[in-house]
């Protein structure tokens, strides 16, 4: 219960409410300290109550403040001590409380439950419901870590090994560093766009790597030494003669995907989509979209490396299973759809993908002079495939490389006399055309003919409104940048930010009402008095 004096001075202040009045006021504060119960110790002192942390992080979100901010805001703010049920002279804690309260969010995926708490209250009060309409979309968040050279990293990593072994292990660098050490990683690394003498200064780097990770054991090494071993096996070899040297593009590097870019931030990658070039992750964003006027919340808030957004789909339908808020429909771009998962949706969680798979990728489709693989006559049941002259394929096979496709291959005699051979195929190889089953191909071109009729295009248009949540979350609420090293600490940034902005949705909504004619302007009473006519469609009697 919100203490009296604090109420009567909250309503004082502010008559019309606060968003963080709202929550205590419509939801009962979105969390109670039971449910995270499992998240503590039964034994030592009690500490803060975990729920009034929990709503404090939103509320950090909602406003964009740093932790000194939201700490002095619960000091002196009244309607944080409203939201919070404080009275009106409790201290507060102190900031860094929040930063310890981040870390044990950040692991057992509690902060996914943590949402699916807030959403299990909204659903509770007929907030959202289940088997509506949802949409997602995803876009880049960048690290909290700028792009360094290959250069600067190697040299950063040995730099911040060196900081964490004087703390850690100090004894293991009497000997090893001398006067030329101090001067190379004394300072963090700052080099030119041109520095001078780049390979020698990388030989070094990595020489001065291997010999600092060779004075250390590895059951005592920490996560920057962990870091630099990482780093130097990416970038540097040991070639036939056993000297240490860094690798080129023939010795084999690692792909986007694996390859480390700051020592500070082992799970950040570079990615490239289009023209987008950045190093960070990608969030993928899922709200609701029902017809109505309802607002719309956010459901799902996923946080993954730099891959495609196929593979992010079902860990979404998942989670929202397991929070009985599973759509009927889930609008999505090209990027999240291909045929298996329009299938498999469908079987296992009775949800209809809405969205374009993508158009077949060779030169014929492309150029729009050719025959495609539509123009071929595919016969599942006496396995042959027609090609748009009569000609039948040869051979029906489907090779373990390029499952679940089947291949059917024609015969170079049926194509070499062919007079649309240049409209087929190019080079001396015969035409080959690749299928999916045929259920799946089935699927495929009830897809493709579905997206031609004017009712699924005005279903799909719909997917456009979580473009402007994605605005709202990067631009509004700073999620475009991490404010956090680690995957797992940016995914808590992420779903914090998803509660404050259905908390903010949610707070800003207003009954309907019937508003009246709007008051002309002083030009529009001049004319009126002149009697000149002038149009105006919301102008009652006009």
């Amino acid at each position: 219960m919100v203490p009296e004096l604090t109420a009567r001075m909250a309503r004082a202040s502010n008559p019309r409410g606060t968003t963080a009045m709202w929550v205590r006021d419509h939801l009962g504060g979105l969390w109670n300290d039971r449910d995270f119960v499992s998240w503590y110790p039964r034994d030592g002192r009690p500490g803060l109550s975990p729920a009034q942390l929990a709503s404090v992080c939103v509320l950090q979100f909602l406003l964009n403040l740093s932790d000194r901010q939201v700490a002095e805001a619960v000091r002196c703010r009244i309607d944080f001590k409203y939201a919070l049920a404080l009275e009106l002279d409790d201290p507060g804690f102190h900031h860094s409380v929040l930063s310890d309260f981040r870390e044990r969010l950040g692991e057992d995926e509690r902060a996914d439950r943590l949402l699916s708490l807030a959403l299990e209250r909204m659903r509770k009060a007929g907030l959202v419901t289940e088997r509506g309409r949802q949409r997602t979309d995803s876009t880049q968040v960048l690290a909290a870590a700028r792009d360094l050279t290959r250069l600067e990293m190697v040299l950063e990593a040995v730099r911040a090994a060196l900081e964490e072994a004087a703390r850690d292990v100090p004894e293991i660098l009497d000997g090893l560093v001398d006067a030329d050490w101090a001067t190379r990683y004394g300072r963090p690394v700052r080099l030119p766009s041109q520095p001078t003498h780049p390979v020698t200064r990388l030989k070094q780097a990595g020489a001065d790597a291997h010999r600092l990770l060779e004075c250390l054991p590895s059951h005592r090494r920490g996560p920057r030494m962990e870091a630099l071993r990482q780093i130097l096996v990416q970038n540097f070899l040991i070639d036939a003669r056993g000297l240490l040297r860094p690798r080129t593009e023939k010795d084999g590097q690692p792909k986007g995907a694996r390859r480390i870019v700051s020592p500070y931030d082992c799970e950040t990658r570079r990615a490239i989509r289009g023209n987008t070039r950045w190093s960070g992750y990608l969030v993928h964003v899922t709200e609701t979209c029902d017809p109505g006027g309802n607002a719309n919340l956010i459901t799902d808030i996923a946080t993954t490396s730099p891959t495609r957004d196929t593979q992010a789909l079902p860990g979404i339908h998942t989670r929202l299973r397991q929070r009985r808020l599973l759509p009927r429909q889930h609008l999505v771009d090209g990027g999240y759809l291909s045929v298996a998962l329009l299938e498999s949706s469908a079987v296992h969680h009775q949800i209809q993908l809405i969205g374009p798979v993508k158009a077949n990728g060779a030169w014929q489709k492309k150029e729009q002079t050719g025959f495609t693989r539509d123009d071929f006559t595919i016969d599942f049941d006496h396995r042959h495939v027609i090609c748009p002259n009569g000609q039948t394929a040869k051979t029906w096979i489907t090779p373990p490389a390029m499952a679940p496709y089947t291949v059917a291959r024609f015969h170079p005699q049926q194509c070499n006399p062919c007079p649309d051979r240049s409209a087929c195929t190019r080079g001396t190889s015969a035409r080959t055309v690749n299928f999916l089953p045929r259920h799946l191909h089935e699927l495929q071109i009830r897809n493709r003919t579905d997206q031609q009729d004017l009712q699924w295009r005005q279903l799909y248009a719909t997917r456009s409104g979580v473009e402007g949540t994605i605005c709202e979350f990067v631009n509004g609420h700073q999620a475009r940048r991490s404010r956090y090293h680690g995957l797992r600490k940016t995914h808590v940034q992420h779903v914090l930010t998803g509660i404050a902005i259905n908390l903010e949705r949610l707070a800003s909504r207003t009954p309907p009402r019937c508003q009246g004619p709007r008051h002309p302007t002083v030009f529009q009473r001049y004319l009126d008095s002149r009697g000149l006519t002038w149009e105006c469609w919301w102008r009652q009697g006009k």
